[in-house]
Order: C-alpha cells, then structure tokens, then sequence
C-alpha cells in the first residue's frame, strides 16, 4: 500500500511532484525527485557565496514560516513546496532506500529535509544564541572548492585543521562540491541551518578524527544526533550497526559508542563553529577547545 503510494502523482498549487521507482529485490523505492514547474525567484535576492540564491519574502520578515502551510512561490533556489502529506510520502521513500543502501546520499538528504523541520529549529536557537554561531548565520558562508582555497589548505603546516581537512578529502577522494542542495525546507532561515549542517559533515569527521568506513559514519552519526536532535542522524546511527560483522560489532560496542556517546554529550556544540576561520589552527589545540575526547584508532 505504501509503495503504490509512492509511485503516484501528487499535484498541488500547479506544481507536480514526480517519484519515480527503481526495483530492488521485490522492492520499489523511489529513485528520483523533481517537479514540472520552472523555479521563479523573486528579483530581490540574497545570495550566499553565489550559490543559492534566498528570495526576500514578505511573510517571512520574522525569520519563520508556518509548517503546515505551502507557498505558492519557492523561497530560494531548488525549493520545492511541499504538504505535510507529502513530504511523509517522501520520508517513508526515502528511509526505504537508505535503509537497504545508506550510500544513497540522495535519498539520505531527503529524509533530513522532509523529517528535519523541529530539530532546525532547535539548532538555529542554538546558533543564534551563540556569539560565532550568530556570526554563522549572518553571513551564511558556504563550504565548497569556490569558498574554500583546498590547494592553500594542502600548503598548511600538517597539524592545522586546514591540512588536516585537505588530507581528510583527499585520502577518501571526496570533494565539498558533492553535497545536494536543501529543497524541502519550507523557511529560508532553516534550509541555510540544513545546507550548512550538510557542508560540515566532512569537517566533523575531521575534528572527530573518523574515516568514512561504517564504523567511522556511525560513530560521526551519534555525535551529530545528540547534538541536533536530526531524526535523519538519530536513525542513521541507531539502525547502522545492524549492517556491522561480528567483529566490527564487537569493536564498536566496546570502544566507538562509547567514545561516541561521551563526545556527543560533552563536546561544545559543532554547528557553532565557524570552521572557515581556523584553518590554521592546531587540529589538537581544536579539540581540547571543543571538549573533543582524542578519537580511538580505527
């Protein structure tokens, strides 16, 4: 019932939302998210960094918007509006398929989107009351190679955040340049919170000193769900481990969780950290800042 849910059209406000389905085993999921209807942005535009552009809305003057309301209008760029309804039609969609692949970072990001709404809100409380954390969403930097210099950071003494970042994107042959757009983020304000937690990612694992293997990306996960509180993160490292051998279940039982559970709950909060401008700060010297425990080995 479900499933043929997800495979049918949902029209509102003259826009078309279209999930199409792929088959894996004797399921369908939903591969691919887009809409019918051309984006049209206000002429008054911010612009974060060149690369979303947020429409100055008038019914958005107190930075919030209603959650149980569509606009008819997207409010930034790739904004799709959706219903509640739909977007739990897109969360069930796209747990399904992170479930059975959690390397479907497409589909990973729509259950952020979709599921995220209460937890950004908490997080961008938390940023705005926070003196770097103000500085953050005022001038909304952007974490990609059109912000970040990576060969500059590759000329950093090697025990600096900036090389340590550089060496993290280079050793897993990842770029910031791969992470999605927000697009069903219904409040200007929260879809930069989401966008900016999404660019971070990569640097938490830096400071965090995991690598991007399973265990890594699970331990990464609870840290992140017991500082945002983002279902998306919460499941990621509850339902992770379920995909981990006996050894590495044994492994993480008795070094990572717990490491991971302290770090969570004892470290200063990540997404008030204006990364961009410690570079060259000492990795180590970062961590005993932040309250960060020294990683385990992998």
């Amino acid at each position: 019932m479900a499933m043929r849910m997800l495979r049918k059209f949902i029209q509102t406000n003259n826009q078309i939302l279209i999930i199409g389905s792929r088959s894996v085993g004797n399921i369908n999921i939903p591969t691919n998210l887009h809409t019918d209807r051309n984006v049209i942005l206000n002429e008054e535009k911010k612009n974060m960094n060149g690369d979303i552009n947020y429409a100055n809305d008038e019914e958005s003057n107190n930075n919030e918007t209603n959650y149980e309301e569509v606009t008819s209008m997207p409010l930034y760029e790739h904004h799709i509006p959706t219903t509640c309804i739909q977007k739990s039609i897109l969360s069930m969609g796209a747990a399904a398929t992170a479930l059975l692949n959690p390397w479907r970072h497409d589909m990973v990001a729509v259950l952020g989107e979709t599921t995220g709404h209460p937890a950004l809100k908490i997080i961008h409380r938390m940023m705005m009351e926070d003196n770097e954390g103000q500085i953050i969403l005022q001038e909304k930097p952007r974490i990609n190679t059109k912000s970040v210099d990576i060969l500059a950071l590759s000329k950093l003494p090697e025990d600096t955040l900036g090389y340590a970042y550089f060496k993290f994107l280079k050793d897993n042959n990842v770029t910031p340049d791969t992470r999605m757009p927000v697009q069903y983020v219904d409040d200007v304000d929260l879809a930069y919170v989401m966008q900016r937690y999404r660019e971070s990612h990569d640097l938490f694992h830096t400071v965090l000193g995991m690598p991007t293997n399973m265990i890594g990306e699970v331990a990464v996960k609870w840290v992140e769900g017991l500082q945002t509180g983002l279902p998306m993160c919460i499941s990621g490292a509850i339902f992770g481990p379920l995909r981990f051998k006996s050894k590495q279940r044994r492994k993480y039982i008795e070094t990572y969780l717990p490491w991971a559970l302290r770090v969570g709950a004892n470290s200063k909060y990540l997404m008030n950290i204006y990364f961009e401008r410690r570079w060259e700060q000492p990795l180590n010297e970062l961590r005993d800042e932040l309250g960060i425990e020294y990683p385990p080995e992998i």
